[in-house]
């Protein structure tokens, strides 16, 4: 079955440091069920193929106009334009520009394709207790697909991880819990009205999800990413840092769940402009390191493990 089973994966980072233990390689999938208005990814949020144009890349060489069946590409002047109600995203144009300032986002690709990748750095996982980790976007969206890379992967002695933002049925996590050796779950927000507001969605499915894992026996690391106006200060954290110590309070697992905080960065505005989308947090700025020092102060006096980066 999995020789038909194909998912849409964005990129597959190699020699990651951040995404559990040890080296990792990290796939991530389209599509995500939450439409946070920082998100560092835009380019995981829709399921589907899209086009990216970086303007600033045109070396004006005109190829794509010339390629494009269905008038998405134009002229005014000096100035190229990528109209996306036209586009099909057909890929034509990205094959002939040279200068990269078309990029198709998303690959389909099968279980096989990808567990090959992964399987590429097998001697890094082993030297360094690292492994491969299913992020996005959000993996469990596409369920049939990560549980078959999953299987695969565990079938050829793979550390797995899997970063969930748990905004799903439960049936989609707990039928990947056999293959999956770490959760690494965000919390975003405990309080529903905010959570929807910076994300789309309320969060109470989230905290279901979250208190059902703790059943399991599965190691969890909770993460935050702090960001301005939805969660930086000390009452935000700390509310967060005692729902998991109340998980801590009931979990199956051995050890005690940490909490990692992850701070908020404005790299990603480049991405929502290649896109054609608004990047709402243009206006915010990241939080100081010293902010981030008291933050974890605050997450460790409610009796949580507290790491930032």
């Amino acid at each position: 079955m999995s020789q038909t089973l194909r998912g849409m994966v964005f990129n597959i980072q190699r020699f990651s440091i951040h995404d559990g233990p040890g080296i990792r390689t990290t796939v991530f999938t389209k599509g995500c069920s939450l439409h946070c208005f920082w998100c560092h990814n835009p380019e995981g949020i829709r399921p589907k193929q899209e086009i990216q144009f970086f303007p600033d890349r045109c070396i004006g060489c005109d190829a794509c106009i010339a390629a494009c069946e269905h008038g998405a590409n134009i002229k005014d002047g000096e100035t190229r334009i990528y109209l996306r109600d036209q586009c099909v995203v057909c890929g034509q144009c990205v094959d002939t520009c040279y200068a990269g300032a078309r990029v198709l986002t998303g690959t389909e690709m099968t279980v096989e394709q990808v567990v090959e990748e992964v399987l590429r750095d097998r001697a890094f996982y082993e030297t360094s207790k690292g492994g491969a980790t299913l992020s996005g976007g959000e993996p469990l969206l596409q369920h049939e697909f990560s549980l078959e890379v999953l299987k695969q992967l565990k079938a050829a002695g793979i550390h797995t991880a899997v970063e969930t933002a748990a905004n799903l049925p439960w049936e989609f996590i707990e039928e990947v819990l056999p293959w999956t050796d770490l959760f690494m779950m965000d919390i975003k927000h405990t309080d529903s009205a905010k959570h929807r507001w910076a994300t789309g969605v309320p969060n109470e499915r989230i905290l279901a999800n979250a208190r059902k894992l703790t059943q399991t026996g599965k190691p969890i690391i909770f993460r935050v990413p702090v960001v301005p106006t939805v969660n930086d200060t000390p009452a935000e954290i700390a509310a967060i840092a005692g729902f998991v110590n109340e998980l801590n309070a009931i979990r199956a697992c051995p050890e005690p769940y940490t909490l990692e905080l992850l701070a908020f960065h404005r790299l990603a505005g480049d991405k929502y402009r290649s896109l054609g989308l608004e990047y709402q947090a243009k206006d915010l700025y990241p939080p100081s390191k010293e902010h981030m020092a008291n933050l974890v102060k605050v997450g460790q006096a409610a009796g949580v493990a507290v790491l930032s980066r």
